[in-house]
């Protein structure tokens, strides 16, 4: 791997982000409003439905599963084409920071991976190896296209994921980033959004470059600690990056009223706790110090594709005749209707209560909505490769995946 970081002397265009003119009265001081946000959406739209009783039935059998399968935190590090920190955590280690800005580059990214090739050899995927450590080659589809395009980049020797770098134009011209991204040669379909993914790549480079953070998203974290004094939550860190980063403000008006979704700014979190996660769970958090990972539990799961595709299939989330039939015939469902927003303030609430349910059962596993979400999505994956399927509980026929194409989720 080349972790590289270049002495860049192009002088930086970013705009100039200043501490003091962050609003300081942030909705999120007591309690996620995302939580909120997803309940009242969930309430008015009046389309999904959530099964109290198949919530109970789901939370014993992935507490079954995650003690069998010793499933936790750390789990994050065994994925084979994660970067890995190294331990104990050093801030002055280069493969440190390179693994933030990993992290950080693939949260910006981390949208819209469904084709309209689903299932067929030729829709979009990335070739590259099956793991760090193999040199066996293979095509990864959806979210893994994404995290093998960047690690076939630095691999070529390309610093991808310095912010310095894909910040510049001129450093990196537009055709180089097609050129990351490139498809398999079987592939009929190119990276989804991929103009969106460069503006995005552009805008957050330049914000990270300013004065303030440095050029690093570890700089963006010393800012933060700075402002909170080290004692700055999980929620804090999310507040501070859709604060900070316009393209990851994943909010609308609904009703009259705003509603927080914010997928990507809390994968960001808690992807960059998950990877920092202590071997020892008595040893602090590097990162988030307080107790329970700097109460990480108040962050929420991430609204998405493959969540409530794996919800409806444990019976937690109900739909309509209708939503089934657009869901099965690939109908195209526009960011911000009924249905959209409906899905994703379900599996919002649905895993809120999945958490409460292991909590009132006593569970000593760490019941957070984060670990909840990784599992399931973890799952979700291994249903749709055929490796596994859910047993012990009654379950649906596994619907498509719904299909909007939106840059946050």
């Amino acid at each position: 791997m080349m972790f590289s970081t270049p002495d860049y002397h192009e002088a930086s265009t970013s705009p100039v982000f200043d501490e003091k003119n962050v609003e300081q009265s942030s909705p999120m001081h007591a309690a996620n409003p995302v939580v909120s946000s997803a309940e009242f959406v969930l309430e008015q739209t009046n389309v999904v439905k959530i099964n109290n009783d198949a919530v109970k039935r789901a939370t014993q059998y992935i507490l079954q599963k995650v003690a069998s399968e010793s499933y936790t935190p750390r789990t994050w590090r065994t994925h084979p084409l994660h970067i890995c920190p190294p331990e104990p955590y050093d801030p002055d280690d280069i493969l440190t920071g390179a693994c933030l800005n990993w992290i950080f580059l693939i949260s910006s990214l981390n949208f819209s991976f469904w084709s309209e090739k689903e299932g067929r050899p030729d829709r979009y995927g990335v070739e590259w190896r099956t793991s760090w450590s193999s040199e066996t080659m293979t095509v990864h589809t959806g979210y893994w296209s994404l995290v093998a395009a960047l690690n076939r980049a630095l691999e070529e020797g390309i610093p991808i994921i310095d912010p310095r770098f894909y910040s510049s134009e001129i450093l990196c011209p537009d055709s180089l980033i097609a050129h990351v991204f490139r498809a398999a040669p079987q592939s009929a379909e190119s990276m989804p959004l991929l103009n969106e993914r460069l503006a995005i790549m552009r805008e957050v480079g330049a914000i990270l470059c300013n004065d303030d953070f440095g050029g690093s998203y570890l700089g963006f974290l010393e800012a933060f600690q700075r402002r909170h004094a080290n004692q700055g939550t999980a929620l804090d860190l999310v507040q501070f990056i859709t604060d900070s980063f316009p393209s990851f403000r994943d909010e609308r008006m609904f009703n009259g009223r705003r509603v927080y979704f914010w997928k990507r700014p809390q994968i960001l979190v808690a992807e960059t706790w998950a990877s920092f996660y202590p071997e020892n769970p008595y040893t602090p958090h590097p990162i988030f110090p307080g107790p329970s990972g700097a109460h990480i539990s108040t962050l929420t799961m991430f609204a998405d594709y493959r969540v409530p595709q794996i919800l409806h299939h444990m019976r937690i989330l109900t739909y309509p005749q209708s939503l089934k039939h657009d869901l099965r015939t690939g109908t195209y469902l526009e960011a911000g209707s009924i249905e959209e927003m409906s899905l994703r303030a379900a599996s919002i609430v649905a895993v809120e209560r999945i958490r409460s349910e292991m909590m009132r059962c006593g569970s000593d596993w760490e019941a957070s909505c984060v670990l909840i979400d990784f599992y399931l999505w973890d799952l979700a994956q291994r249903l749709q490769g055929g490796e596994e399927c859910v047993e012990g509980i009654e379950t649906e026929d596994v619907l498509p995946a719904h299909r909007t194409r939106s840059i946050w989720y």
